[in-house]
């Protein structure tokens, strides 16, 4: 997983790595952006977990046209954004947000899907963690996960300056 700032056009809006890592750990969900069976493009809002490493995981039905765009074309785009503050009297908005370029991967091992949904429970619901795990076995036959390698990411926000 790299951090990859240079391609962003406005240098002058970087956001930095820290903050970047930040927003992946906390933020509740993100954007994924894939292209269909037919070329189309498509894209989810959806909950994720980061493993810590070099992964995201997303939890789906195990069947639809997701998982049949992903397995057309696993090369996808995962955009999280943060803060953001609408300026109307300015005519722009203050944000944060960060593109991850990743491959996604849809044939994992029962190992790797409990261990995603241990950290997906973690993270939404930590303090439903012994009910949520028990409910995640009992449905485990009807869930699918997906996980995104994080291939390069970068962080763009905008600071307006206040006006004096």
């Amino acid at each position: 997983m790299k951090y990859v700032n240079e391609t962003v056009r406005r240098q002058d809006r970087l956001l930095d790595e820290k903050r970047a890592l930040q927003l992946i750990i906390e933020s509740e969900y993100g954007v994924l952006s894939m292209v269909t069976t037919d070329g189309e493009a498509y894209g989810l809002p959806l909950n994720y977990v980061w493993d810590g490493n070099s992964s995201l995981y997303i939890h789906c039905a195990p069947e639809g046209k997701k998982l049949r765009a992903l397995e057309h074309n696993p090369h996808v785009s995962f955009c999280i954004v943060g803060n953001t503050n609408l300026l109307p009297a300015r005519f722009t908005t203050e944000y944060e947000s960060v593109v991850m370029k990743c491959h996604a991967v849809t044939a994992l091992d029962d190992d790797e899907k409990r261990h995603a949904l241990r950290l997906l429970i973690d993270k939404l619901a930590p303090e439903y963690k012994e009910v949520g795990i028990k409910a995640a076995e009992k449905s485990f036959h009807r869930v699918g996960i997906i996980r995104l390698d994080i291939i390069e990411f970068s962080g763009k926000c905008k600071v307006v300056p206040s006006a004096h």
